[in-house]
């Protein structure tokens, strides 16, 4: 059973009382997490559901991790939703730039892992932050990892989100795409994790916009993440494989479990707030592989994949 978020039913002294639209905001993460898990069900096709496992958070409140196994498309996925508040310690406070200590957050945080190395991985997540101080702020994003790049399908992907972007701000799509292939980029590796998407953080209420337009805008983020996902799902589950791809997917993998581990602010911010470990890495391929200077083929489809993780790439005009 979660924690209410009602102030009543805590008394510590880094609660911090609840505004409005933060009731608001919660609500809505709790209705996507469900209606997402219901649309990548469907899309799975294999009759399975995503399991629930719900927790609390030792600073106040709590969530539920649904997570979904050895489906017909999909090996593992994650929807995980959090509802959470607490004071943070200095040092965390001061490496994620926040402005005070005392914090509420919500969200909901997808990974799906697919069977299938010609169905891609993908990522989503949609969160909200409110600071004793009286700052709140929007972030998320949302991008595709192919083991194997579908120009096509990566441009079709880019063109659905860059649709709604263009409905909240036409400016919004070229921001984020260019962060999202900043932030979603391996250095120590020279590579985008995947064929990218957007990428935004503390989009401030007042100073950015009005709440309500701000939260519509991570409303439309979450919805065409499902949308669009489930599609590629359906598109790609029946094409064929061998176990070099199967290979090569092991090899990819470890690398988005290398951005995860070593770079990811979500998964930060996580385990530096007491966050559950099992929820916070559910993010991790089900199997992986590290092989030593493992570099494909010249001319081989690994090749060729491997030209387009990089960043820059105008995905509306290949």
């Amino acid at each position: 059973m979660l924690v209410s978020s009602n102030p009543a039913v805590s008394s510590s002294p880094a609660f911090i009382p609840v505004a409005p639209q933060r009731a608001v905001v919660e609500g809505w993460m709790r209705q996507f997490q469900d209606w997402l898990c219901h649309r990548l069900e469907a899309a799975d096709g294999s009759g399975r559901h995503f399991s629930r496992d719900e927790w609390q958070h030792g600073g106040g409140g709590g969530g539920c991790t649904r997570v979904f196994q050895q489906g017909d498309v999909l090996e593992k996925g994650g929807v995980a939703f959090s509802a959470v508040w607490g004071e943070m310690s200095e040092a965390a406070a001061r490496q994620l730039l926040m402005p005070d200590r005392r914090y509420f957050a919500t969200g909901v945080s997808v990974v799906q892992h697919p069977r299938s190395p010609q169905v891609p991985i993908s990522h989503m997540n949609v969160r909200y932050f409110e600071t004793a101080n009286g700052e709140a702020w929007f972030g998320g994003g949302l991008d595709l990892t192919p083991i194997y790049v579908d120009a096509r399908q990566a441009r079709w992907f880019h063109e659905q989100i860059a649709e709604v972007c263009a409905r909240h701000d036409p400016g919004y799509y070229p921001r984020f795409k260019q962060w999202a292939d900043e932030y979603f980029y391996l250095p120590h590796r020279g590579e985008t994790r995947g064929v990218g998407g957007i990428f935004f953080d503390r989009l401030t209420v007042g100073r950015d916009g009005l709440f309500e337009e701000l939260f519509s805008f991570v409303q439309d983020v979450g919805e065409v993440y499902g949308r669009a996902y489930s599609a590629i799902m359906r598109q790609n589950a029946a094409l064929p494989y061998t176990a070099r791809h199967s290979e090569w997917q092991r090899v990819r993998r470890g690398r988005y479990a290398e951005f995860n581990l070593a770079i990811d602010r979500g998964t930060r911010f996580g385990l530096e707030t007491g966050g559950r470990t099992e929820s916070i890495l559910m993010s991790l391929p089900p199997q992986a592989d590290w092989h030593y200077n493992r570099v494909p083929e010249a001319g081989s489809a690994e090749a060729e994949s491997q030209q387009w993780l990089r960043q820059g790439v105008d995905w509306l005009s290949v």
